[in-house]
């Protein structure tokens, strides 16, 4: 029986490594194959002392040899290991890394979304005589192992909102979070809450968490992987992957397949190539911050002593993560640090006691620390042509607009606030004396007079309680558009898409694209228009200021044939990036704008587009101006970056997360295609979301949505009617009004300083 099970273990070894390898010839395996049929041929012939030293002999050449097959993993190899139903999943970790737990928020497929596991866990360890209980909590992707009712760790909107109430649960209850990454990519489906707007939630929510913070990571598909991994600490397991879109997404993007087609595995290899997806790229970029070795060829359910390493490894980042926010931490970093490892001592965190309760200073820190991490990262991934004496500049007059808004917003109006208090309970007081005194000799006064009680006429009353209506008159500079579009010069009619069912009749081009802005006038449809249009008819003429336009976009992975797309893009556009930001003025009232250009590869964001984002973000702090982000289009996150454009979801949400919380107002206006990361990041937080009449605003799109669920999805599903009913927008604008719609908003929602507080 016990040669039976070994004959059995050593079969299943290498059916998974068949598996992993593919169709691929490979002499290691071809070994193996013919060494376990011989001993198949020859064992009954054997003694049974023979047959065990043969045994042994064998399982000894497997170990020697899936080490050696282990230096040959491809990338596309290592994606094979995460996806493998041999894989080691949550349950797993569960019951092997932990010393006690309990599953909440459901189980199994009686859970809201099983794809999402929530633990309340222990971990148990001896110190000296003590015996110490430190609480956790554990969040994390549970694929399973082959159970389809666990969608492969594929989330849904409802699971993800799942996993974000836990970890206010956490910061509650002062405990660590623990987080583990198995998933391929978020479900992409937009029923309420909306797949998009659910992760841009848990990105600013996780940003300002007060409790340390661990995740890992095994499969890190995009938006999924960041909807629970925006942490103080993230480790990656040495045979797993992290990337912006799975390989073979990437390679249906380059060969430009249409749906239903094959694309060449030499194809899908090359992009998990280029896409730079490892652990080792992903430590080398600093996107993570240590990778965890697997056993060869990965960790599978049945590898206990790669628990005990995970193990170690997450209370040794738990315990570093609070002890740079806590004092009196000198001896225990030192006996955690990594210098001694490399000296050749083990370093066991089980011996190292750390109190895991941090007190309202040390959280506080911790939060500030997080901040700092995120923004350091992808320095590197995007080219700045300033000149060294423009970088100084710049920076201090960055440090001037600091000092400035100190003085002006934090020290004087403190006392100005006491003032300004003050004087209100007066007037308060005396304009009630003033009434009760005055009422009865107004009241004489009008019986003489014959006086009428004043009344408000509907109209001003629509002015001051609603947003305004289009007029002929309304947008526009003496009868006329201050830019209009080329196509107006055009004599040609166009075809509303809405004919067949509205009755439209055909408009000239000079019209239509001229004067009427590029709306429908029979039924208002909005036709695509350029970004130029909204630069000189919504903002004062002469107000815009551009800056950071030296920060271009380039090819930081150097992805084959990407530099002459990203010059085609360059020399087409005249710009240098997607992303342009600048401020301006709507009725002299002051602004900071951050555009995403379509005409610019699609509007996707990149390292250089994120960091512009986040410069306009923080000039808008520092100088407490109302911050805009209008998205002329948005196809996502730019897949030839990788992870250096992915990084860009959780650092641009935490740059708007402190914005916000310093009072900042952030306003979203989306236009034509907005998808993906950014709008399930940094554009989906904003407490004030809108969208222009025509517009389309999702996760994914449709070809993606039928190639990932295989479900076809009605035309208007991504419409902005839509959006609005799910509440992912707060309204619904037509083009010509933007600019009168915007400054109301601006005025409404901040007040009369334009800043919450």
């Amino acid at each position: 029986m016990e040669l039976d099970n070994r004959i059995r273990k050593l079969q299943d070894r290498l059916s998974y490594i068949r598996d992993i390898f593919g169709d691929k010839e490979n002499a290691n395996i071809a070994l193996l194959q013919a060494r376990l049929d011989e001993f198949l041929t020859q064992e009954r012939g054997m003694s049974l002392a023979d047959q065990m030293r043969h045994m042994a002999q064998l399982e000894d050449l497997f170990l020697f040899l899936e080490k050696k097959l282990d230096a040959q993993l491809t990338p596309m190899d290592r994606v094979r290991i995460v996806r493998h139903p041999a894989r080691l999943c949550l349950k797993d970790i569960l019951e092997n890394v932990y010393d006690n737990y309990t599953e909440i928020g459901g189980q199994d497929e009686y859970s809201i979304d099983p794809s999402m596991l929530i633990a309340r866990a222990y971990i148990t360890r001896r110190v000296g005589k003590r015996v110490i209980n430190q609480p956790v909590m554990v969040i994390g992707q549970e694929k399973g192992h082959g159970q389809e009712f666990r969608n492969g760790g594929s989330v849904k909107p409802w699971g993800n909102a799942k996993a974000l109430h836990y970890m206010k649960v956490a910061e509650t209850e002062n405990i660590p979070i623990h987080s583990y990454v198995f998933t391929p990519g978020s479900y992409p489906i937009e029923d309420y809450p909306g797949a998009a707007q659910q992760i841009a939630k848990n990105l600013f929510e996780m940003a300002s968490l007060r409790v340390p913070f661990v995740s890992v990571i095994s499969e890190g598909g995009s938006g999924g992987a960041e909807a629970i991994a925006l942490s103080d600490m993230r480790l990656m397991l040495s045979h797993g992957y992290y990337s912006v879109i799975s390989p073979e997404g990437a390679a249906a993007i380059e060969a430009k397949t249409r749906q239903g087609e094959r694309v060449a595995p030499e194809l899908i290899a090359k992009c998990a190539r280029q896409l730079k997806i490892t652990a080792a790229d992903n430590l080398a970029m600093g996107y993570v911050d240590k990778v965890i070795d697997e056993p060869p060829l990965g960790a599978r359910v049945d590898h206990y002593d790669f628990y005990k390493t995970l193990r170690n490894e997450m209370i040794k980042a738990t315990n570093q993560v609070i002890l740079q926010v806590k004092g009196m931490k000198l001896f225990r970093s030192l006996a955690l640090s990594e210098r001694l490892a490399r000296k050749g001592q083990a370093v066991d965190a089980e011996e190292v006691f750390v109190s895991w309760n941090l007190s309202s200073k040390a959280r506080e820190n911790l939060v500030w620390k997080r901040h700092q991490k995120f923004r350091r990262l992808a320095q590197t991934a995007y080219m700045d042509t300033r000149t060294f004496g423009e970088k100084v500049v710049g920076r201090f007059q960055g440090l001037a607009w600091a000092m400035n808004s100190y003085f002006r917003y934090e020290f004087l109006r403190k006392h100005q606030r006491k003032i300004k208090r003050l004087q209100e309970e007066l007037e308060a007081e005396v304009h009630l004396v003033r009434n009760k005194v005055g009422k009865p000799i107004r009241a004489v006064m009008d019986k003489f007079a014959g006086g009428r009680p004043q009344t408000v006429s509907e109209e001003a009353k629509t002015s001051l309680t609603q947003l305004s209506k289009w007029d002929d008159k309304g947008g526009l500079s003496n009868g006329k558009w201050v830019y209009t579009s080329p196509k107006a010069k055009e004599d040609r009619t166009v075809t509303c898409p809405n004919a067949e069912t509205h009755g439209c009749l055909d408009l000239w081009a000079p019209d239509l694209f001229g004067e009427y802005a590029g709306v429908c006038g029979y039924c208002g449809h909005h036709f695509t228009m350029e970004y130029q249009w909204y630069l000189h008819n919504v903002f004062d003429q002469g107000s815009i200021f551009e800056f950071n336009g030296q920060i271009e976009s380039g090819n930081p992975l150097g992805y084959e044939g990407f530099d002459e797309r990203v010059a085609e893009a360059k020399k087409k556009t005249g710009l240098k990036s997607a992303c342009m930001t600048f401020e301006s003025r709507i009725e002299n009232l002051n602004l900071v704008v951050a555009m995403l250009v379509a005409p610019f590869r699609g509007g996707t964001v990149g390292a250089a587009e994120g960091e512009k984002f986040v410069r306009a973000v923080e000039r808008a702090r520092r100088k407490h101006y109302p911050l805009l982000a209008y998205v002329h289009g948005t196809a996502g996150i730019r897949i030839q970056e990788g992870t250096n454009g992915v990084i860009q979801m959780p650092r641009c949400t935490m740059a708007v997360q402190r914005y916000i919380a310093d009072g900042g107002l952030y306003l979203v206006l989306y236009d034509t295609n907005s998808y993906a990361g950014p709008v399930a990041s940094f554009l989906g937080c904003s407490p004030y979301q809108f969208s222009i009449r025509s517009a389309n605003i999702g996760f994914a799109g449709p070809g993606v949505i039928k190639e990932t669920t295989g479900v076809d999805i009605p035309p208007d599903y991504h419409q902005a009617h839509q959006a609005l009913s799910r509440g992912h927008i707060q309204g619904i604008w037509d083009r010509r009004e933007a600019r009168k719609n915007i400054t109301q908003a601006l005025l409404t929602m901040g007040g009369r300083n334009l800043y919450y507080r």
